[in-house]
């Protein structure tokens, strides 16, 4: 092994002004992101989510409950990089729901012959429950134009569409169960019969039905209730309405208290991604969500394979960039904490309590010029010593320092292009760190 000296020291910020660039979960920092539908438009990934805001209004047994006022739309290239491209709906420019009910919830978003529908259901201004709506717009990211109307005959939340290769398009929700009916070629209007869905799948509270198709199979997907909390459940079909064969589990309930998951599949660049939520940057509240991603596997028989959640996520992250390692692909003694439990969207913290802790962060990418140094943000009061595994292993001296500080270190050797990483503790003394990075 080989060892550095601190080359500098200095005082240092605890959040990075990168407010959509992570590469990790969750994938959208400083908002809360709910419902996350992605799309692919224009060569690009764009996600549909809704958006929380702090409770505003309370459910009718008093408690806080999900307040919802309009909708933002992302796009990413990388699924890194995220550009949010502003609110596209608000509740106050619906001609037809109640300005001041915060329920705009999960909504999708399908192109056909040129034009974007974006569908969303709304609390209606006439009391009489949940209505389902369309806005137009020429380009994905909006301006979107809601119509004067609802769609007539549909009564419920969480509206998903399939385009269907031959053109046909679909419309699904969540309403007295799963259903489903045949779009009109306008987009904006039911043709035929409603379908329901849900009556041959395993018994359980159901919503949020995403559709989609792959192999000349359709999917339709939802979150199940089948214990306490919702799991990701699917089913298959050889035609869009169904009926659906009930074929397993998707990703398992939270365990960590998340009551809530909504979700979407797509295909981007050959993979499969699975866009979900979950209660990261709020964890006393679980109406405040934020949306993830991981990747999906199918088996040669078309079934899928379990998603287990990561909090590396997918994206590409570059070693040059804010690296936060508590995002950890893997992790062994050490423990992950809040940097400001005032301030949840200030991130996590990776603590090493005692010698051998550790944590690795993989497809970490170097680029094609070697760094010269690191830098790294910490915390540590009695000082102390890591170790930093990138195909060769080098040591480092932390100084001693009670408060957050940043300190740059000679990087002793070479290393180019995509490597995993691992940071272990060397002394047996406290060590946290917010942040590295390499220049």
């Amino acid at each position: 092994m080989t060892s550095a000296a601190v080359l500098i020291l200095a005082a240092c910020s605890q959040s990075p002004d990168e407010v959509i660039l992570t590469g990790t979960n969750p994938i959208i920092t400083g908002q809360f992101t709910a419902d996350p539908t992605a799309r692919v438009f224009e060569g690009k990934i764009y996600m549909y989510p809704s958006h929380d805001i702090p409770s505003v209004i309370t459910h009718h047994d008093g408690s806080a409950w999900f307040s919802m006022p309009d909708y933002h739309v992302f796009s990413s290239e990388d699924l890194t990089s995220w550009t949010d491209h502003g609110v596209i709906l608000r509740q106050e420019d619906v001609p037809w729901g109640k300005p001041d009910a915060y329920a705009m919830w999960a909504p999708d978003c399908v192109q056909k012959d040129g034009k974007y529908y974006f569908y969303f259901p709304d609390a209606t201004a006439a009391g009489w429950g949940f209505g389902i709506g369309v806005a137009v717009s020429d380009k994905p990211a909006g301006p979107f134009v809601p119509q004067e109307k609802p769609i007539q005959g549909v009564a419920g939340i969480d509206p998903c569409v399939l385009v269907d290769d031959d053109g046909k398009a679909y419309i699904y929700w969540s309403g007295m169960g799963l259903r489903g009916c045949r779009l009109a070629d306008n987009m904006l209007e039911l043709e035929g019969d409603q379908v329901r869905l849900d009556e041959p799948l395993p018994e359980g509270f159901k919503e949020g039905p995403f559709a989609f198709k792959r192999n000349g199979r359709y999917y339709l997907t939802y979150p199940w209730v089948r214990k306490d909390t919702e799991a990701l459940a699917y089913a298959m079909s050889d035609n869009p309405l169904g009926p659906f064969e009930y074929k397993g589990i998707i990703m398992k309930e939270s365990p960590t208290g998340c009551w809530t998951n909504h979700h979407s599949l797509v295909e981007y660049k050959g993979e499969w991604y699975l866009f979900y939520h979950h209660n990261d940057y709020s964890p006393h509240f679980d109406k405040n969500r934020s949306a993830r991603i991981d990747r999906v596997c199918f088996n040669y028989d078309g079934t899928i394979q379990e998603v287990v959640p990561t909090l590396r996520g997918v994206g590409s992250v570059k070693a040059t960039s804010i690296v936060h390692l508590d995002r950890y692909s893997s992790i062994d003694g050490a423990r992950i904490e809040y940097v400001d439990t005032a301030d949840y969207f200030k991130g996590w913290k990776t603590v090493f309590a005692k010698a051998g802790d550790n944590v690795s962060f993989n497809e970490l990418d170097f680029g094609r010029k070697s760094p010269k140094d690191i830098t790294l943000c910490v915390k540590a009061p009695e000082g102390g010593r890591i170790a930093l595994t990138a195909g060769n292993t080098a040591e480092f001296n932390i100084p001693s320092c009670e408060e957050w500080i940043e300190i740059t270190c000679r990087m002793p050797f070479k290393v180019k292009n995509m490597h995993n990483i691992k940071v272990r503790l060397v002394s047996d003394t406290e060590i946290e760190i917010d942040w590295i990075t390499f220049k």
